[in-house]
């Protein structure tokens, strides 16, 4: 698979998962991704998913593989490189800890490979410090050693400032410093005589010795063996810690796990750049990608493929440069990026897992070999036709190119036969006519081309399917200014018999525009009357909620309103226990009554009363006046009951003799609302309206009465009782009350 690969720039997208590799190790693993196993694949799409949720952050992490190898060989590592080992061992394990505390169960099953290095970890945060030296508390010899060290370094350097002092004038700067270890004056070298001590060191002029005091000589003796014993216990610690981590087992899993992490967050990345989606594995010999598109390419095309039984194969023609060997690579890449684990370039995807993927796509002309362009092809063609069928995907450009147009044209029919004889699917390009005569006639072959914009003289790369492509070489020529003489002749040798097809394919692509240009329109206006819905539920939430403040601010005063006059009623009481207090308590109880409950006020249209017939506007309907409710007016409209404002309706029998009939007004509430035969509008209106006076009220429970039916209404008055926040719960009636066809509601009262 990988001359496939190969031919379908497959490293262009192994580079582009690298780029997005936060670690060396994964960038390794992503240089070599190939297609796996369909398991390993699936477990894969779901760890990219899964990284949506968890971002995998790999700050820290370094390859310890080399450190690794040079540990087992018995090297001591330096401590910045044990410290280092240590940290990535850390936030593996901090990775972990993580992945395990979530539900997503394909990154939790990488995160197990992880070992547990604590011991190791400790083991170096208390030797080492955070610049990677030896601490004091690393051993006991070691602390003893340095305990020892610190103070005799104080006592040289106090003994040599103090022959500082007492042979400035013998010296060329007032300066301590080292030499070989050794504490050292610098004496200038004509008076060096002066200075009892043995010389170390010259200055790169000549002019400066450095002279060790022959009093400070047996102090430097004594430091330079603590020195020693110190270097040799900080190298006992650090091979000690060395040894431990050679001696890990689980640390070559807790890299491969490290790697795998880092991939999958890659390959989020990717499809996040790309805008890739997940792919199915379905049926052997289906695809069906939905909005596909090249992922190398800048602002590609996005076109819709599918193979199936009825499909078997889908023979492209077109102009060159018309974008078909880019279709070729945009299937290709779809089916290696899946099997590889990876995303794809799609809205959707659903293809088969193969064995194969077959590829004659471009000119390798083999010069070593003596093969020409045909040869080459022809022995890529036998490669296919040797390994083809219905586990493998097969993808040719130009069929029967590279030689007699006749020839050519014979050879690829063969070959698209002997195809779909191994039940094979694929895509195939070329440029033949008599190959799109056979597609047309052949069951399991469909012919499709990639259309061309005449006006823009330009490839438009969108796939036409049932179409065959026409060259344009007449068309082209006559743009580009070929002459007029010889573009005559050449249509008049083309015969009447091609240049029917010509116009035929001409007719069929036009159609083919025309009905797609109608589909854009039908779509176009299905995406607004979708924002229109939208638009319009949030408009109805934005109301409910408003709906539902003005109602809390209400139960709120009227709670408070209650509260006080409670307590005022408790004040008077307390009054009126003396008689001198009862009239002015009683005077006080009935003018609280009248501030909490004040007097309905008159009705101020007076034309109005109840039984009178009126009309709606609001509604565009007529109804008859049910109640008068002070400034509204409960109206009977059909089936359904609405409070309406006076001022919104008009009399219909205005100065009309009142009924001889008497009017039976009920003034309480029906707990039941009967839906049957309204429209889903009409009844989502009443049950509105039904359930706002019912929560008002505090009453519940009350029943819906919408019928069986079809269920549509059912399903939709059971969809808005969803939705409605004064909805406690619902259920169906007895079935000796009415069963599916009447809804009982609970309401939050």
């Amino acid at each position: 698979m990988d001359e496939a690969l190969e031919a379908l720039d497959f490293s262009a997208v192994r580079q582009g998962l690298t780029d997005r590799c936060q670690t060396a190790l994964g960038a390794e693993r992503a240089l070599a991704l190939a297609p796996t196993d369909r398991e390993e694949a699936e477990a894969r799409h779901a760890r990219i998913e899964e990284a949506a949720f968890f971002p995998l952050k790999l700050g820290g992490v370094s390859d310890l593989r080399p450190l690794l190898a040079r540990a087992r060989r018995g090297e001591a590592l330096s401590g910045p490189e044990l410290l280092a080992a240590a940290g990535t061992l850390s936030r593996a394990m901090e990775l972990k800890g993580g992945l395990e505390a979530t539900e997503l169960s394909a990154l939790k099953a990488v995160a197990e490979r992880i070992g547990d290095h604590r011991g190791f970890v400790r083991a170096v945060e208390r030797a080492l410090d955070e610049e990677g030296e030896v601490r004091d508390g690393a051993s006991e010899k070691l602390k003893k050693l340095r305990g020892r060290i610190r103070p005799l370094k104080r006592r040289i350097q106090e003994r040599v400032y103090q022959l500082l002092d007492r042979h400035a004038e013998d010296l060329s700067d007032r300066f301590v410093t080292l030499r070989r270890g050794r504490y050292v004056l610098p004496v200038r070298a004509e008076r060096v005589h002066r200075v009892p001590g043995v010389v170390l060191d010259r200055s790169s002029s000549g002019s400066t010795l450095f002279v060790e005091p022959l009093s400070v000589v047996p102090l430097n003796n004594e430091l330079a063996r603590l020195l020693l014993e110190e270097e040799a216990e900080v190298k006992r610690i650090l091979g000690e810690l060395t040894a431990r981590l050679a001696s890990d087992p689980g640390v070559n899993a807790t890299l491969k796990a490290l790697a795998e992490l880092d991939l999958t967050e890659a390959a989020r990345r990717l499809a996040e750049d790309w805008g890739l989606s997940r792919p199915v594995f379905g049926p052997p010999g289906r695809y069906a990608l939905i909005e596909a598109f090249h992922p190398l390419i800048k602002n590609p095309v996005k076109n819709d493929l599918a193979l199936d039984e009825r499909r078997k194969l889908l023979l492209v023609s077109g102009p060159n440069m018309g974008g078909k060997t880019a279709l070729l690579k945009t299937l290709g890449l779809a089916q290696a990026m899946a099997q590889s684990g990876l995303f794809v370039a799609a809205r959707a995807a659903e293809i088969p897992f193969v064995r194969a993927i077959l590829t004659d796509i471009g000119d390798e002309q083999d010069l070593l070999a003596d093969l020409s362009t045909f040869a080459s092809h022809l022995k890529r063609l036998k490669a296919i036709l040797e390994e083809a069928g219905p586990d493998a995907l097969v993808l040719v450009d130009e069929l029967g190119t590279g030689t007699d147009p006749e020839e050519g044209a014979a050879l690829g029919q063969a070959v698209l036969e002997a195809l779909l004889e191994k039940d094979a699917r694929g895509v195939v390009t070329t440029h033949l006519a008599p190959l799109k005569a056979f597609a047309a006639e052949t069951e399991g072959v469909e012919n499709a081309s990639m259309a061309f914009d005449l006006e823009r003289f330009a490839p438009t790369y969108r796939l036409l399917l049932g179409v065959p492509g026409r060259s344009y070489a007449f068309a082209i020529a006559e743009r580009l200014g070929f002459p007029k003489g010889p573009l005559e002749r050449a249509r008049a040798l083309l015969g009447e018999g091609a240049k029917t097809a010509e116009a035929l394919l001409a007719r069929m692509e036009e159609e083919k525009r025309a009905l797609e240009a109608e589909l854009r329109a039908l779509e176009a206006e299905r995406r607004r009357a979708e924002q229109a819905r939208r638009e319009l539920e949030a408009r109805l939430g934005a109301i409910e909620a408003e709906r539902e403040r003005i109602l809390k601010e209400a139960r709120a005063e009227a709670d408070r309103l209650l509260l006080e006059a409670e307590r005022q009623i408790k004040r008077a009481k307390e009054r009126a226990r003396s008689e001198t207090g009862k009239k002015d308590a009683l005077r006080q109880i009935l003018e609280m009554r009248r501030s909490v409950r004040p007097e309905r006020p008159r009705n101020p249209y007076p034309e109005l009363r109840p039984g009178m017939r009126v009309e709606v506007p609001d509604y565009r309907a007529k109804g008859k006046v049910l109640e008068l409710r002070g400034s509204t007016a409960l109206v009977q409209m059909g089936p359904l009951k609405v409070e309406v404002p006076v001022e919104r309706l008009k009399p219909r029998d205005e100065g009309a003799p009142r009924p001889t009939e008497a009017v039976v007004v009920k003034s309480g509430f029906e707990p039941e609302l009967n839906l049957r035969g309204l429209t889903q509008a009409e009844a989502l209106l009443a049950l509105e309206e039904f359930l706002t006076e019912a929560y008002a009220l505090k009453e519940t429970p009350v029943r819906i009465l919408h019928g069986k039916g079809t269920g549509a209404l059912r399903t939709a008055v059971r969809q808005a009782l969803k939705r409605d926040k004064r909805v406690e719960r619902f259920h169906d009636a007895m079935p000796y009350e009415g069963g599916h066809g009447v809804t009982v509601v609970h309401l939050k009262v």
